[in-house]
């Protein structure tokens, strides 16, 4: 889905193998084409670009984003439904500087890093990755260890083979096949769609509950907090810009690529308000869940009790199987970036490191839910220093025609820092006594 290849060795990639900015200006392999065939292979062609966009948000909407989604339908109702919707076109903006800065240089966020900014900031941009990439683990192995629970697996059976697994797939680099595979179990996520649809919420209810936004509750601005974390995961990033640096795009696919990004953008969101619906008509007034389990409640409405919990386990396990891979490839192809020698070896081990600690973490946890929303708060302290890069790079990485500018360029950081001071903001007030 992402390449025309499966995924390559980490020690293979220190050299990208993304077009540079010289071949941007080869002509289209399509001029040639008979005019009557034009349209055909020029739908064909902008289809088979598609891919790093829609996979990564799709792997944004893990298990820790349906946990915290469900988190904030039971608690607050419909009160952050809006704020889901308004996240749309800043995710988008986010990942479309992402595809442009990959299109057109060719590298990876890592090495833009390094060769604007050097190798001090670069090892920081790095470590910051690492953290969310562990965050982003500890999301997943709480989703695989709740799915456990609810079928009466132990916690360290369940966990442990699940980091077997993931070691398993890093040794052998088989990580395309797996990632195909896991997203097909992921979509089964889709089933709350039917759910939110099936709902029918009472409008009045509905506008109530968005105009009576309680921001004085401690609670409900760490929620906020929690829900642009899992949003704006800081791995989205570097996954996209370095996918399309090696898929080989040129500057004719970026139209393509675009719609790739949008429809990705409102479809994780979308998801992930629909869970939030499926909770607030099936679970709201419930004071909040208490185990993963208890998600799978708002799918009995319209699956019935005994095909709910399946088809909630396969989603969950299937979207916790597709962030782990899709995370790791960008901590992977980071760490090569920066580290030219022995570059596969360092990531084996940083990456077993992450594992075997987001595994203990939650296996020693006792509230998986909360340590499932904490992680997604995390993401929220990490997102500035990624987004500050990123806004950086593409003033000074991009060709010059190519460059945001103007008064929308001013609106993109304008609406970004708000995000990212709402966060903060939101993450800091889980300190602070609920009211």
């Amino acid at each position: 889905m992402i390449g025309r290849r499966d995924a390559p060795d980490p020690a293979s990639l220190s050299q990208p193998t993304g077009r540079r900015m010289t071949d941007l200006s080869a002509p289209s392999t399509t001029a040639s084409a008979p005019p009557h065939a034009g349209t055909l292979l020029g739908l064909l062609k902008a289809l088979a670009v598609w891919g790093p966009g829609i996979l990564v948000m799709l792997a944004d909407s893990d298990a820790g984003n349906v946990i915290t989604a469900a988190q904030a339908g039971a608690q607050w109702g419909y009160r952050l439904l809006p704020l889901l919707l308004l996240l749309i076109p800043a995710l988008y903006l986010v990942q479309d500087l992402a595809v442009r800065l990959g299109i057109h240089t060719g590298l990876g966020q890592g090495e833009l890093i390094r060769r604007y900014f050097g190798r001090g900031w670069a090892w920081l941009s790095l470590a910051n990755l690492a953290v969310a990439v562990t965050g982003t683990l500890i999301t997943e192995f709480t989703g695989i260890a709740g799915i456990g629970e609810m079928f009466g697996v132990p916690r360290a059976v369940s966990l442990g083979l699940a980091t077997l697994a993931l070691l398993a797939v890093s040794a052998t680099r088989s990580y395309r096949r797996i990632e195909r595979a896991a997203l097909i179990i992921g979509l089964f996520e889709l089933a709350f769609f039917g759910v939110a649809w099936s709902a029918h919420p009472d409008a009045g209810v509905v506008l109530h509950q968005v105009l009576d936004q309680p921001w004085h509750d401690h609670g409900y601005l760490y929620l906020v907090a929690a829900l642009i974390g899992a949003a704006f995961n800081p791995w989205m990033v570097f996954y996209q810009q370095r996918a399309v640096s090696e898929k080989g795009l040129s500057a004719q696919d970026y139209a393509s690529e675009k719609w790739d990004t949008a429809l990705g953008a409102v479809l994780t969101q979308c998801l992930t308000a629909a869970v939030l619906v499926a909770a607030a008509a099936a679970l709201g007034g419930s004071g909040g869940i208490d185990s993963v389990a208890r998600i799978s409640d708002a799918l009995v409405p319209i699956l019935g009790t005994a095909v709910a919990r399946p088809v909630f386990a396969a989603g969950v396990l299937g979207a916790a199987l597709v962030a782990a891979i899709v995370s790791s490839l960008s901590l992977a192809w980071t760490l090569v970036e920066l580290s030219a020698r022995r570059a596969s070896a360092w990531f084996h081990i940083l990456y077993a490191g992450c594992i075997v600690a987001a595994a203990c973490l939650v296996g020693f946890s006792g509230d998986l839910v909360e340590l499932s929303i904490a992680a997604q708060v995390l993401n929220a302290f990490l997102l500035p220093l990624v987004l500050g890069f990123l806004l950086i790079l593409a003033r000074r990485a991009l060709p010059a025609g190519l460059r945001p500018r103007g008064g929308a360029f001013v609106m993109t950081v304008a609406a970004l820092a708000a995000i990212c001071v709402v966060g903060l903001v939101g993450g800091l007030s889980g300190l602070l006594p609920l009211k």
